[in-house]
């Protein structure tokens, strides 16, 4: 690979070189490099008309990681990428994904995947999601992708999904159902300026007895740049589920934040908070004091806000 794609490789999945473990790296529509484990096998999808992986983790295996990075440096290309992952019960494992796009043409550059998770029964996930686009082309720079996931009883999940700057457009849909005594922890990291665009719709079904959830969402628009919030939490059981939409509006920015909550069950115990709001001058006036400038101030903040 050439020094362009180790830098989008970095940026999306701090790798520096090629990972330790289970990996499959897709570049420009392609597979570019692949390794499995003797716990966790990565093979090419079969069925017609669908490009993707399929990953299986077998029950029991703990303290291992899979990475599956996409890089697109080819103006013009756009495709959708399908990836199941079969994770075995009581499992420990951690699944580093993302896209990077560098346009440097004049036509568009989208990436759209749909991921699918089956979680067995009291196996813990953490998955680590980072999109991020660059390039000194005229051309777009798209991500579009879909998330669905299934937990067994007992299973958990954290999805940290991260969008810093330079995707023009991006649709998210993230759907959980959880099942008895199993919990979900999604956070959110978003960030447009421009005239970026970002969608997010997110539904999470607390399904079993005794499920929980949690979505964390943060988010700054900057410039005139567009953000829409659905996160919707729904109760079907015994449960509990909080949502959390917290925003930073600046320049000539819009944001929608449009929580909802659904109770289906009399023992269903769901809460939702929604915030949009500027940078405190007060926050910024305390930082130059320290010897920062405005600019350096106001990016300090919002580094902080989106930790």
């Amino acid at each position: 690979m050439e020094q362009m794609d180790w830098k989008l490789l970095k940026e999306i999945a701090q790798l520096e070189r090629t990972p330790q473990g289970a990996y499959n790296i897709r570049r420009n529509g392609q597979l570019d490099s692949r390794a499995s484990t003797a716990n966790i096998e990565i093979i090419t999808k079969t069925e017609p008309g669908k490009s993707g992986i399929d990953i299986h983790i077998k029950p029991g295996t703990k303290h291992e990681s899979v990475h599956i990075p996409v890089i697109i440096t080819q103006t013009g290309l756009s495709e959708m990428v399908y990836n199941d992952f079969f994770i075995g019960a009581d499992c420990d494992v951690d699944i580093v994904a993302g896209c990077g796009i560098h346009n440097t043409g004049c036509e568009t550059s989208q990436h759209d995947g749909l991921h699918t998770f089956y979680v067995g029964k009291g196996a813990k996930v953490r998955y680590v999601e980072r999109h991020y686009g660059e390039g000194p082309g005229t051309g777009k720079r798209i991500m579009n992708p879909q998330t669905v996931v299934y937990l067994e009883e007992g299973a958990s999940i954290q999805l940290e999904t991260t969008q810093i700057r330079g995707v023009d457009s991006t649709k998210r849909e993230t759907k959980v159902v959880v099942g008895k005594d199993a919990e979900v922890v999604i956070t959110e990291k978003l960030l447009t300026h421009g005239e970026q665009t970002a969608q997010s719709d997110m539904e999470v079904i607390l399904d079993g007895e005794g499920a929980s959830g949690r979505v964390i969402s943060r988010s700054v628009a900057q410039d005139g740049s567009r953000q829409i919030f659905y996160p919707k939490m729904t109760g079907n059981n015994k449960c509990f589920g909080h949502v959390q939409c917290d925003s930073i509006i600046m320049g000539e920015a819009r944001i929608s934040s449009i929580p909802a909550i659904v109770a289906n069950h009399v023992d269903a115990q769901l809460i939702h908070e929604a915030a949009i709001g500027r940078i405190a001058g007060d926050q910024i006036l305390k930082l130059m004091t320290l010897g920062l400038t405005e600019q350096e101030a106001e990016e300090k903040i919002l580094d902080g806000f989106l930790q």
